[in-house]
Protein backbone atom coordinates (compact mmCIF):
# COMPACT_ATOMS: atom_id res chain seq x y z
CA UNK A 1 0.00 0.00 0.00
CA UNK A 2 1.22 3.69 -1.14
CA UNK A 3 0.08 6.89 -0.29
CA UNK A 4 0.89 9.51 -3.83
CA UNK A 5 0.41 13.36 -1.96
CA UNK A 6 -0.06 16.43 -4.88
CA UNK A 7 1.94 19.33 -3.60
CA UNK A 8 1.11 22.78 -4.07
CA UNK A 9 4.35 24.64 -4.64
CA UNK A 10 3.80 28.53 -4.50
CA UNK A 11 7.19 29.15 -6.39
CA UNK A 12 9.68 28.82 -3.19
CA UNK A 13 8.59 25.77 -1.50
CA UNK A 14 5.37 23.81 -0.93
CA UNK A 15 2.52 25.28 0.84
CA UNK A 16 1.44 24.54 4.20
CA UNK A 17 -1.79 22.93 3.26
CA UNK A 18 0.35 19.82 1.48
CA UNK A 19 2.59 19.28 4.65
CA UNK A 20 -0.73 18.47 6.67
CA UNK A 21 -1.83 16.40 3.58
CA UNK A 22 1.40 14.52 4.54
CA UNK A 23 0.77 14.28 8.11
CA UNK A 24 -2.84 12.91 6.69
CA UNK A 25 -0.84 10.24 4.58
CA UNK A 26 1.25 9.12 7.15
CA UNK A 27 -2.11 7.87 8.94
CA UNK A 28 -2.99 5.60 5.88
CA UNK A 29 0.92 4.22 5.01
CA UNK A 30 4.62 4.86 5.64
CA UNK A 31 4.90 4.59 1.95
CA UNK A 32 4.37 8.02 0.69
CA UNK A 33 5.81 10.15 -2.51
CA UNK A 34 5.00 13.29 -3.04
CA UNK A 35 4.19 14.45 -7.14
CA UNK A 36 5.49 17.78 -7.33
CA UNK A 37 4.80 20.25 -10.44
CA UNK A 38 7.32 22.94 -10.14
CA UNK A 39 10.77 22.40 -11.84
CA UNK A 40 12.69 24.40 -9.58
CA UNK A 41 16.11 22.70 -8.03
CA UNK A 42 14.88 24.79 -4.36
CA UNK A 43 11.53 23.56 -4.49
CA UNK A 44 12.70 19.66 -4.95
CA UNK A 45 15.48 19.88 -2.37
CA UNK A 46 12.89 21.36 0.21
CA UNK A 47 10.85 18.61 -0.72
CA UNK A 48 13.47 16.14 -0.50
CA UNK A 49 13.80 16.98 3.56
CA UNK A 50 10.10 16.43 4.82
CA UNK A 51 9.29 13.95 7.01
CA UNK A 52 7.72 11.30 6.20
CA UNK A 53 7.82 11.15 2.23
CA UNK A 54 9.86 8.39 1.02
CA UNK A 55 10.46 9.75 -2.80
CA UNK A 56 9.96 12.63 -4.42
CA UNK A 57 8.42 12.23 -7.99
CA UNK A 58 9.26 15.60 -10.20
CA UNK A 59 6.97 15.87 -13.26
CA UNK A 60 8.14 17.64 -16.57
CA UNK A 61 6.94 19.57 -19.36
CA UNK A 62 4.26 21.94 -19.56
CA UNK A 63 3.65 23.01 -15.77
CA UNK A 64 3.39 26.36 -16.07
CA UNK A 65 0.33 28.12 -14.68
CA UNK A 66 -0.75 24.78 -12.79
CA UNK A 67 -3.42 23.94 -15.81
CA UNK A 68 -5.68 20.86 -14.62
CA UNK A 69 -6.29 20.17 -18.24
CA UNK A 70 -2.41 19.31 -18.76
CA UNK A 71 -1.77 18.27 -15.37
CA UNK A 72 -4.69 15.64 -14.92
CA UNK A 73 -2.96 12.95 -17.28
CA UNK A 74 0.04 13.50 -15.44
CA UNK A 75 -1.31 12.27 -12.04
CA UNK A 76 -3.16 9.22 -13.67
CA UNK A 77 -0.09 8.06 -15.18
CA UNK A 78 1.59 8.46 -11.75
CA UNK A 79 -0.92 7.12 -9.74
CA UNK A 80 -0.04 3.26 -11.41
CA UNK A 81 1.29 1.93 -7.74
CA UNK A 82 -0.31 4.20 -5.34
CA UNK A 83 -3.66 3.10 -3.52
CA UNK A 84 -4.38 6.34 -2.42
CA UNK A 85 -4.18 9.70 -4.00
CA UNK A 86 -4.14 12.91 -1.67
CA UNK A 87 -4.23 16.69 -2.06
CA UNK A 88 -4.78 19.56 0.24
CA UNK A 89 -8.46 20.83 0.12
CA UNK A 90 -8.13 24.84 -1.38
CA UNK A 91 -8.38 25.78 -4.63
CA UNK A 92 -5.45 23.51 -5.82
CA UNK A 93 -6.83 20.43 -4.70
CA UNK A 94 -10.36 21.44 -5.60
CA UNK A 95 -9.56 22.48 -9.42
CA UNK A 96 -7.46 19.28 -10.05
CA UNK A 97 -8.75 16.38 -7.90
CA UNK A 98 -12.41 15.94 -9.42
CA UNK A 99 -11.03 15.69 -12.75
CA UNK A 100 -8.17 13.27 -11.81
CA UNK A 101 -10.80 10.89 -9.82
CA UNK A 102 -13.02 10.96 -13.27
CA UNK A 103 -10.72 9.99 -15.44
CA UNK A 104 -9.80 7.34 -13.73
CA UNK A 105 -13.50 6.23 -13.28
CA UNK A 106 -13.19 6.95 -9.03
CA UNK A 107 -14.85 8.71 -6.77
CA UNK A 108 -13.70 11.77 -4.96
CA UNK A 109 -13.89 12.11 -1.32
CA UNK A 110 -13.65 15.90 -0.26
CA UNK A 111 -12.37 17.82 2.63
CA UNK A 112 -11.25 14.71 4.82
CA UNK A 113 -10.94 15.53 8.35
CA UNK A 114 -10.26 12.53 10.16
CA UNK A 115 -8.88 9.21 9.02
CA UNK A 116 -10.43 5.91 10.75
CA UNK A 117 -8.13 3.70 8.18
CA UNK A 118 -7.64 3.23 5.10
CA UNK A 119 -10.87 2.98 3.40
CA UNK A 120 -12.96 4.83 6.10
CA UNK A 121 -12.88 9.07 6.46
CA UNK A 122 -14.51 11.37 7.91
CA UNK A 123 -15.60 14.52 6.09
CA UNK A 124 -17.89 17.57 7.12
CA UNK A 125 -21.07 17.89 5.98
CA UNK A 126 -23.87 20.90 6.32
CA UNK A 127 -21.57 23.49 6.46
CA UNK A 128 -19.47 21.32 9.35
CA UNK A 129 -22.81 20.94 11.09
CA UNK A 130 -22.45 17.38 11.14
CA UNK A 131 -19.95 14.86 10.27
CA UNK A 132 -20.09 12.05 7.73
CA UNK A 133 -18.38 8.85 8.32
CA UNK A 134 -17.62 7.63 4.69
CA UNK A 135 -16.39 4.29 3.57
CA UNK A 136 -15.30 3.93 -0.01
CA UNK A 137 -14.26 0.48 -2.08
CA UNK A 138 -12.61 1.95 -4.59
CA UNK A 139 -9.55 0.19 -5.74
CA UNK A 140 -7.90 3.80 -5.86
CA UNK A 141 -8.77 6.10 -3.71
CA UNK A 142 -8.83 9.92 -4.36
CA UNK A 143 -9.09 12.44 -1.00
CA UNK A 144 -8.80 15.84 -0.52
CA UNK A 145 -7.79 16.95 2.93
CA UNK A 146 -8.58 19.62 5.15
CA UNK A 147 -5.52 21.34 6.35
CA UNK A 148 -6.79 22.82 9.49
CA UNK A 149 -7.38 19.20 11.04
CA UNK A 150 -3.71 18.16 10.44
CA UNK A 151 -0.92 19.12 11.86
CA UNK A 152 1.85 19.98 9.52
CA UNK A 153 4.53 17.94 8.50
CA UNK A 154 8.24 18.65 9.93
CA UNK A 155 10.01 20.74 7.03
CA UNK A 156 13.51 18.83 8.20
CA UNK A 157 14.63 15.51 8.95
CA UNK A 158 13.86 13.58 5.69
CA UNK A 159 16.02 12.01 3.28
CA UNK A 160 13.72 11.10 -0.12
CA UNK A 161 15.19 9.81 -3.12
CA UNK A 162 14.01 12.28 -6.37
CA UNK A 163 13.00 10.01 -9.04
CA UNK A 164 11.86 11.41 -12.90
CA UNK A 165 8.16 11.60 -13.37
CA UNK A 166 5.74 12.05 -16.04
CA UNK A 167 5.77 14.69 -18.67
CA UNK A 168 2.90 17.38 -18.84
CA UNK A 169 2.01 18.30 -22.39
CA UNK A 170 -0.56 20.55 -23.46
CA UNK A 171 -3.66 19.84 -25.27
CA UNK A 172 -3.75 22.54 -26.83
CA UNK A 173 -7.24 23.61 -25.77
CA UNK A 174 -6.37 26.12 -22.98
CA UNK A 175 -3.26 28.60 -22.47
CA UNK A 176 -2.03 29.82 -19.59
CA UNK A 177 -1.66 33.97 -19.83
CA UNK A 178 -1.10 35.15 -16.18
CA UNK A 179 -1.97 35.29 -12.54
CA UNK A 180 -2.97 38.30 -10.64
CA UNK A 181 -1.98 37.86 -6.90
CA UNK A 182 -2.75 40.63 -4.19
CA UNK A 183 0.59 41.34 -2.94
CA UNK A 184 0.32 41.58 1.39
CA UNK A 185 3.83 42.15 4.15
CA UNK A 186 1.29 40.33 6.20
CA UNK A 187 0.74 36.42 6.54
CA UNK A 188 -1.06 34.42 4.13
CA UNK A 189 -4.57 33.77 5.20
CA UNK A 190 -4.62 30.04 5.47
CA UNK A 191 -1.10 29.77 7.38
CA UNK A 192 -1.72 33.32 10.02
CA UNK A 193 -0.99 32.42 13.69
CA UNK A 194 -3.61 35.17 14.08
CA UNK A 195 -6.56 36.45 12.13
CA UNK A 196 -8.34 39.67 11.91
CA UNK A 197 -11.66 39.66 10.16
CA UNK A 198 -14.07 42.28 9.11
CA UNK A 199 -17.80 41.50 8.49
CA UNK A 200 -20.78 43.29 6.47
CA UNK A 201 -20.67 45.63 10.24
CA UNK A 202 -17.54 47.58 8.87
CA UNK A 203 -19.97 49.32 6.69
CA UNK A 204 -17.94 50.34 3.62
CA UNK A 205 -14.39 49.75 1.95
CA UNK A 206 -12.80 52.75 3.39
CA UNK A 207 -14.25 51.78 6.77
CA UNK A 208 -11.94 48.43 6.40
CA UNK A 209 -8.52 50.05 6.78
CA UNK A 210 -9.87 50.18 10.44
CA UNK A 211 -8.43 47.14 10.62
CA UNK A 212 -5.23 47.30 9.46
CA UNK A 213 -3.74 48.75 12.59
CA UNK A 214 -5.02 46.21 15.03
CA UNK A 215 -3.67 44.00 12.18
CA UNK A 216 0.03 45.49 11.92
CA UNK A 217 0.29 45.51 15.90
CA UNK A 218 -0.81 42.12 16.05
CA UNK A 219 1.15 41.21 12.83
CA UNK A 220 -1.70 38.99 11.99
CA UNK A 221 -3.44 38.20 8.62
CA UNK A 222 -7.02 40.46 7.37
CA UNK A 223 -10.00 38.37 6.25
CA UNK A 224 -13.42 39.27 5.89
CA UNK A 225 -17.34 37.52 5.64
CA UNK A 226 -18.89 36.58 2.59
CA UNK A 227 -21.24 39.50 3.39
CA UNK A 228 -18.09 42.08 3.40
CA UNK A 229 -17.14 40.46 -0.02
CA UNK A 230 -20.50 40.59 -1.67
CA UNK A 231 -20.77 43.99 -0.80
CA UNK A 232 -17.22 45.27 -2.48
CA UNK A 233 -15.37 45.97 0.77
CA UNK A 234 -12.54 43.28 -0.30
CA UNK A 235 -11.64 41.48 -2.40
CA UNK A 236 -13.07 37.67 -2.55
CA UNK A 237 -9.10 36.23 -1.71
CA UNK A 238 -9.50 37.66 1.79
CA UNK A 239 -12.84 35.74 2.09
CA UNK A 240 -13.35 33.05 5.30
CA UNK A 241 -16.17 30.22 5.03
CA UNK A 242 -17.46 27.87 3.42
CA UNK A 243 -17.32 29.22 0.18
CA UNK A 244 -14.06 31.42 1.07
CA UNK A 245 -10.80 29.77 2.94
CA UNK A 246 -10.70 27.79 6.11
CA UNK A 247 -8.40 28.75 8.50
CA UNK A 248 -7.75 27.59 12.12
CA UNK A 249 -5.28 30.19 13.55
CA UNK A 250 -4.52 30.48 17.61
CA UNK A 251 -6.27 33.42 17.84
CA UNK A 252 -9.47 34.53 15.69
CA UNK A 253 -10.70 38.22 16.17
CA UNK A 254 -13.91 38.83 14.17
CA UNK A 255 -15.52 42.20 13.81
CA UNK A 256 -18.86 43.11 13.00
CA UNK A 257 -19.46 39.56 11.77
CA UNK A 258 -22.86 38.64 12.42
CA UNK A 259 -21.73 34.60 12.66
CA UNK A 260 -23.83 33.18 9.76
CA UNK A 261 -23.33 29.16 9.43
CA UNK A 262 -21.21 29.62 6.48
CA UNK A 263 -18.68 31.84 8.08
CA UNK A 264 -18.78 29.27 10.70
CA UNK A 265 -17.88 26.84 8.83
CA UNK A 266 -14.78 28.23 7.65
CA UNK A 267 -13.10 29.61 11.05
CA UNK A 268 -14.83 27.33 14.17
CA UNK A 269 -11.68 25.08 14.50
CA UNK A 270 -9.60 28.43 15.44
CA UNK A 271 -8.51 27.92 19.14
CA UNK A 272 -9.01 30.98 20.88
CA UNK A 273 -12.13 32.94 18.94
CA UNK A 274 -12.83 37.26 19.46
CA UNK A 275 -16.12 38.35 18.58
CA UNK A 276 -16.64 42.53 18.77
CA UNK A 277 -20.39 43.33 17.51
CA UNK A 278 -22.75 45.66 18.77
CA UNK A 279 -25.39 43.46 18.25
CA UNK A 280 -25.49 41.32 21.69
CA UNK A 281 -27.36 38.35 20.26
CA UNK A 282 -25.04 37.69 16.73
CA UNK A 283 -24.93 34.60 16.44
CA UNK A 284 -21.12 34.75 16.66
CA UNK A 285 -21.29 35.52 20.66
CA UNK A 286 -22.54 31.44 20.34
CA UNK A 287 -19.11 30.13 19.79
CA UNK A 288 -16.80 33.23 21.24
CA UNK A 289 -14.96 32.27 24.37
CA UNK A 290 -14.67 35.82 24.20
CA UNK A 291 -17.32 38.81 23.73
CA UNK A 292 -17.31 42.27 23.19
CA UNK A 293 -20.31 44.62 22.44
CA UNK A 294 -20.04 47.68 21.49
CA UNK A 295 -19.11 50.22 18.42
CA UNK A 296 -16.31 48.59 16.56
CA UNK A 297 -15.50 52.24 15.87
CA UNK A 298 -14.50 52.97 19.39
CA UNK A 299 -13.33 49.88 20.56
CA UNK A 300 -10.65 48.54 17.86
CA UNK A 301 -8.97 52.32 18.09
CA UNK A 302 -8.97 51.83 21.93
CA UNK A 303 -7.49 48.31 21.71
CA UNK A 304 -5.02 49.27 18.80
CA UNK A 305 -3.62 51.69 21.29
CA UNK A 306 -3.44 49.73 24.15
CA UNK A 307 -1.55 47.28 22.44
Amino acid sequence: MSVLVIAEVNGKEVDRGTLSTVTAAQKISDEISLLVLDKSEDVLKGCQKIKGVTKVIAAKGDLEGGLAENIAPVIVEAVKEATHILSSAGTFGKNIMPRVAALHDSQQISDVCEIIDQDTFVRPIYAGNALATVKSLDKVKFLTVRATAFQAAETEGGSADVLDGPMAKTNGLSTFVKRDLSESDRPELTAAKIVVSGGRGIGSADNFAILDSLADKLGAAVGASRAAVDAGYIPNDYQVGQTGKVVAPELYIAIGISGAIQHLAGMKDSKIIVAINKDEDAPIFQIADFGLVGDLFQIIPELSEKL
